[in-house]
Order: structure tokens, then sequence, then C-alpha cells
């Protein structure tokens, strides 16, 4: 059963319901703490009352620098979405590790960024070093995942549009809020991942909600794509890719086909004048609410609850 782990400022916690109890360790860093799981059980099975997790200010519970990776189009309702037909090709991008926050840390949307989109995500945490040219096959998820979080891969659309810039419109500070829980799985529990459900909403109102039986390239055939030209360490973050529901969905066919007719200024001026009128983007003020779990709650990441401010 998995063993939800809380960060604060004071130090790691072992979640126990509502209740945690501080894990006895000197870990300062995620790969630190997942080399001490002996600790993290000792705290999870002890017989202290704890304390109580509302009065804990979460921070993200994967700490930087690390390498953040992260999958593009990996959701058949998110490719429906973006107007992909036919097979996808995997791809992956990185996000400066700079961009992660806690769980109820404001996101901040940068002066020039007008169109700032959501993207839950389910984060694996590393727990091996995953070698250039390693095979993951199913069965060894295990050795080299030791848990999971929710993230949330917020985006710049305007920014990664026009720029056809990944990394810039997904590395400000602030987008990618992380956790509130790390779950350190057992072996057993992996095989409870396509039940994980991830779910999105803003201010109450639901945007997101799918399950990862959705999800294109599942995480064993993804690390191995990966591991063609980038090795992971422990502690570092790979965001598994988004469902549909995102503020951003591809132009009807029609339009789609006349605007590529259009000299580049023009057709990007009249896409994102169309974007003005799409009440979905985020704006100062707004609640963005995201969950990871399993229907019966036996896997359960937390919640995250993000305010969105605009800078200052």
């Amino acid at each position: 059963m998995s063993t939800n782990v809380l960060r604060t400022a004071d130090g790691w916690w072992a979640v126990r319901g509502e209740r945690a109890v501080p894990v006895p360790t000197k870990a300062v860093t995620t790969a630190e703490l997942i080399a001490d799981r002996a600790a993290v059980q000792e705290a999870a099975r002890s017989d202290e009352t704890g304390t109580p997790v509302a009065g804990l200010v979460a921070l993200s519970p994967v700490t930087t620098p690390c390498r953040v990776v992260a999958q593009m189009v990996n959701y058949r309702s998110h490719a429906r979405d973006s107007g992909f037909t036919g097979d996808i090709p995997p791809a992956f991008f990185r996000k400066a590790s700079g961009s992660v926050s806690g769980p109820a840390e404001a996101v901040v949307r940068p002066p020039h960024v007008r169109f700032l989109d959501y993207e839950v995500e389910l984060g694996l945490v590393m727990g091996a070093s995953l070698p250039v040219g390693t095979v993951v096959e199913e069965r060894d998820l295990p050795s080299y995942v030791a848990g999971l979080v929710v993230t949330n891969d917020v985006s710049a659309r305007d920014v990664q549009l026009t720029k056809t810039q990944f990394y810039e419109s997904k590395s400000y500070p602030t987008f990618t809020p992380t956790g509130p829980y790390l779950a350190l799985l057992e072996p057993g529990d992996f095989d409870r991942l396509p039940d994980l459900r991830l779910r999105l909403s803003v201010n109450g109102e639901p945007r997101q909600d799918r399950t990862l039986a959705d999800m294109i390239v599942r995480p064993a055939r993804a690390l191995t794509l990966l591991a063609r030209f980038q090795a992971l360490d422990p502690g570092d973050l790979l965001l598994t890719g988004t469902p549909g529901g995102t503020a951003l969905k591809a132009p009807p066919k029609p339009v789609e086909k006349l605007g590529a007719l259009l000299p580049p200024a023009v057709k990007w001026k009249a896409f994102f004048r169309s974007q003005a009128r799409n009440p979905r983007y985020l704006r100062a003020g707004d609640l963005v609410t995201a969950t990871i779990s399993t229907p019966d709650g036996l896997i359960d990441l937390g919640e995250q609850r993000t305010p969105v401010t605009d800078a200052r």
C-alpha cells in the first residue's frame, strides 16, 4: 500500500489520514528521502498521535534543482482537442526546475502573457538512475519509479504557439505546481496505475476528467523512449501528459486550412483575436483545483489548490 509523504519547511511527514507524523530522517532532498524509505515506514507505523495535516503548510515534495521532463500530447482526448489524427509520435520536452512550486502557491502570470492555460498531469518521481539505453518493461517500473505526484503543466500559449517554444512557455516561475503528497508506491501499487483519475477544475467548474486508460504511451514505454537520449536520476520528475479539456483547442478544419494560407503574422493575429473571446483561460483571481486518485482512494495524491495572480 502506498505511503503519502508531505514536505514542509520543518521537514518530511508521513501522512496517516488527517494527521501526519514527522519522518525521523536527515534527508533534505527528495532523492535522499527516497533512499531512506525505512525512516518513512517507521513514521507511518508509529504510535504517535501526530499533527493535523490541515495545519501544515505543504511545499513541493519534489525538491529542486532536478530534471523536469514532460511528454507532449499523450492522451487521446487531448490529441483530439489539439486536432491530431492518426498515429502521434511520442515527444518530450524539458521544463526548468525553477518552475516547480508548492501545491497552494499562487501561479503568477507574467505581464506579457495573455493566454494562460492549465494541464493536470501525473508526475513520476524517479527512485533509481535510468542510464541512457535502458529498456523498461512494465514489470520493471517499481525498480525505477519511487512515487507519484500531482502536477500542473501551466502553459503560456501565446509564447508556445508563436515561438513554437515549449521550454520558455512552460518554464516561468510557478508554472509547475507539484504535490501536495509524494505517494511512495509498493510494487503491487503499480497495477493500479490505469485506475488513476485526473481531475482539474477552475473556480469549481470541472475542466478535465480522465483516467490513465486514455493515455497513449504508458510509463514503462515512455521511460524506454526517453532513455534513448536522456538519463534520469533519483528525485527527477517526468510529467506524463494531460487529458483533454484545456482552454486551448484546435480551430475547426476549414478555419485551420484557411489560416495555413495566410502570412504567419496575419494568421496569429486572427487566431489570438478569436482566443481573446475564450473565457476558459486563467485570469487573476481564479482558483485551480487538481486531484489524482483511484476510485477507492487507496492511492490518493491529495488536492492542489492554486490561486492565479498577475505579476506585480
